[in-house]
C-alpha cells in the first residue's frame, strides 16, 4: 500500500503517469490542489473553504480519455494505490479520507450522443444530466434525469437513479443498455446483455465498485409533455398537508410520481419575496398524463387552498427546476432511510422533529411516493437493483458551511430517522445513504453475496473504490 512508498517513489510514479495523459495530474503543494480534491469539484477556492467532506488523496488526476482511465489505474498498481473515481462528488461522504488512494476525476469526458431511431443516448464519464436532457428533448425524448441537473448522469444510474418517471418507468438503471468501463486489470470492456452479462448486472444498480465507468448507453423515452407542479402551504399546515398528501398518494395511477415535503427556504437575496425566509409544507408531483386529466386528480390537493400553485402543462427539459435544488456546488450534509408506509403516527413523528414549532437546521424533508414500477417483481430487467422494496424513501438535508451548523443538521437528520424508525424498512436506497450504510442493507443479503462475487472476479485486491464499496470475497 501507499503508506510503504516513501514520497520520492510516488513523485516519480506521478511524473510517469504526467507524460501518459491528455488530462493533468494534480499535487500536493500545486496551486489548485485545495479546489482539486473536494469533492462537488468546486468552481472558485474560496467555496472548497468549507467542505462537506475532506478529500486528502495521494493526487488528483482529471482523466480526459478512455487510454488516460487506464494510464491511471496501471499506475495505481504499481504504486500500491487505490483509485477512486468521481464526477460531481455527490453522496461521496462514505468514501472516507482517500489516503492511499488516487482520485480520479473526468471534467471534460462529457460528450453525449443522441441515437434518435434507437432512442438511446451514450454518455461519457462527465456527463451531467444539465449535458444530456436539453438534446434528448430536441428530438422529442426524456432521459429518466435525476431531480438537479449538476447531478452526474453516471453515480446517479450506477446506484439505481430515480427519476420523477420512476412509478411508471422504472429506476434509470433499468433503462441502460450498455455499458463501457476499465476494470482493475486495466481493461476496457463494453458490457452489455450477451457480453459478460454478470458484470453488466453488477453495475446496474450495484455502485461503482467493478470497474471505472467512461461511458453509458441508456434508452429514452418517446414524450416530451408533463403535467407538473408545486403546490406551497404555510408549515403551520404541514400535518394536515402531508395526510392528505399520503391519502391521495393512494389512489394515484403509476403515472405520477409526487414528494411531500417540509421545505425550509434560507433568507437569501436572490429567492423570490413570498418564498425568502419562509417554511412550507410542500407537495411536488409530475403526472404523466393529458392536462384535464391531472386537473381532476389534483383536485383533492388543490382543495386544502395552497398559498401557491405552480402546477401546469410543462415540457420534461424542465423538470431539473421543479425540486429547487440549489445550483452549483453547496456545502450540505443529508441522509436517507426507506419507510414500509407512512400512516398518521408516522406524519405526526415527522412533524415532531421538524414541523412548524421546531427549531431546526434542516432545509429539507421530504418523502417520495414509491411503490408502481418500482414494486418488486414489476421489472424485468435483471440488474442487482431493479426494484425498492418500501412504501416511501425519506431524505433530510441541510446546508453545512461551518462546523457548528454541521453538527446542527447531523442533529436534525438523527432526529427524523430515530423518530421514523418504527416504519423502516431497515434498508435504504444508494442514492439517498449519504453516511455508511451495511452492503445488506443497501441490497439485501442474497444480491450483496452475489455482488461480492463480481467483484472478487474483476477487482479481488480491491483497487477501484466507490461510495458504499462492495468489498470482494476473502480467499478461499
Amino acid at each position: 500500500m501507499a503508506m510503504f512508498l516513501d514520497d520520492l517513489e510516488l513523485e516519480t510514479g506521478f511524473d510517469a503517469l504526467a507524460c501518459r495523459l491528455d488530462g493533468n495530474v494534480v499535487r500536493r503543494g500545486d496551486p489548485e490542489w485545495d479546489v482539486a480534491r473536494q469533492a462537488r469539484q468546486a468552481r472558485q477556492a474560496r467555496q472548497a473553504r468549507q467542505p462537506t467532506v475532506d478529500q486528502r488523496p495521494e493526487a488528483v488526476v482529471r482523466a480526459a480519455s478512455v487510454d488516460d482511465v487506464a494510464a491511471v489505474v496501471d499506475t495505481a498498481r504499481a504504486l500500491g494505490l487505490r483509485v477512486a473515481p468521481q464526477c460531481t462528488g455527490h453522496g461521496a461522504a462514505p468514501l472516507g479520507p482517500l489516503d492511499g488512494a488516487i482520485l480520479l476525476t473526468t471534467p471534460t469526458m462529457r460528450a453525449v450522443s443522441i441515437d434518435v431511431e434507437r432512442r438511446v443516448a451514450r454518455v461519457e464519464a462527465g456527463a451531467r444530466w444539465r449535458d444530456v436532457v436539453p438534446r434528448a428533448a430536441a428530438h422529442g425524448l426524456t432521459a429518466l434525469a435525476g431531480s438537479s441537473p449538476d447531478v452526474g448522469v453516471v453515480g446517479y444510474t450506477l446506484g439505481g437513479g430515480l427519476s420523477w418517471h420512476a412509478r411508471s418507468l422504472g429506476l434509470a438503471c433499468d433503462s441502460v443498455v450498455a455499458v463501457e468501463l476499465v476494470t482493475a486489470d486495466s481493461a476496457f470492456r463494453r458490457v452489455d446483455a450477451e457480453h459478460e452479462p454478470e458484470l453488466f448486472w453488477a453495475v446496474r444498480g450495484g455502485g461503482g465498485s467493478f470497474g471505472i465507468v467512461t461511458a453509458l448507453e441508456f434508452r429514452l423515452y418517446d414524450f416530451t409533455q408533463v403535467y407538473a407542479g408545486v403546490l406551497f402551504f404555510p408549515i403551520e399546515q404541514a400535518r394536515d398537508v402531508l395526510s392528505e398528501w399520503c391519502r391521495w398518494s393512494s389512489t394515484v395511477p403509476d403515472e405520477v410520481t409526487s414528494v411531500g415535503r417540509l421545505l425550509r427556504f434560507p433568507p437569501l437575496p436572490d429567492l423570490p419575496e413570498m418564498l425568502r425566509g419562509r417554511s412550507f409544507g410542500v407537495v411536488e408531483a409530475v403526472c404523466r398524463m393529458p392536462g384535464p386529466d391531472a386537473e381532476r386528480l389534483l383536485a383533492p390537493l388543490r382543495a386544502a387552498g395552497p398559498e401557491l400553485d405552480t402546477f401546469r402543462p410543462t415540457h420534461t427539459s424542465a423538470l431539473g427546476a421543479l425540486h429547487m435544488d440549489a445550483p452549483g456546488p453547496v456545502a450540505t450534509y443529508g441522509d436517507g432511510m426507506l419507510l414500509t408506509g407512512l400512516p398518521p403516527a408516522a406524519i405526526d413523528a415527522v412533524i415532531a422533529v421538524a414541523g412548524p414549532d421546531v427549531d431546526t437546521a434542516l432545509l429539507s424533508v421530504e418523502l417520495r411516493h414509491l411503490g408502481g414500477a418500482l414494486a418488486p417483481g414489476a421489472s424485468a430487467s435483471g440488474g442487482a437493483v431493479s426494484a425498492i422494496d418500501a412504501g416511501f424513501a425519506m431524505f433530510a438535508i441541510g446546508t453545512t458551511a461551518d462546523e457548528p451548523s454541521r453538527r446542527a443538521v447531523r442533529s436534525g437528520v438523527d432526529a427524523v430517522q430515530t423518530r421514523l424508525a418504527p416504519w423502516s424498512t431497515g434498508g435504504c436506497f444508494l442514492n439517498l445513504a449519504e453516511r455508511h450504510k451495511a452492503g445488506t442493507a443497501l441490497f439485501g443479503s442474497p444480491t450483496y453475496d452475489r455482488l461480492r462475487a463480481v467483484k472478487t472476479v474483476y477487482d479481488p485486491h480491491n483497487m477501484i473504490c466507490a461510495n458504499h464499496s462492495v468489498a470482494p470475497l476473502p480467499p478461499a
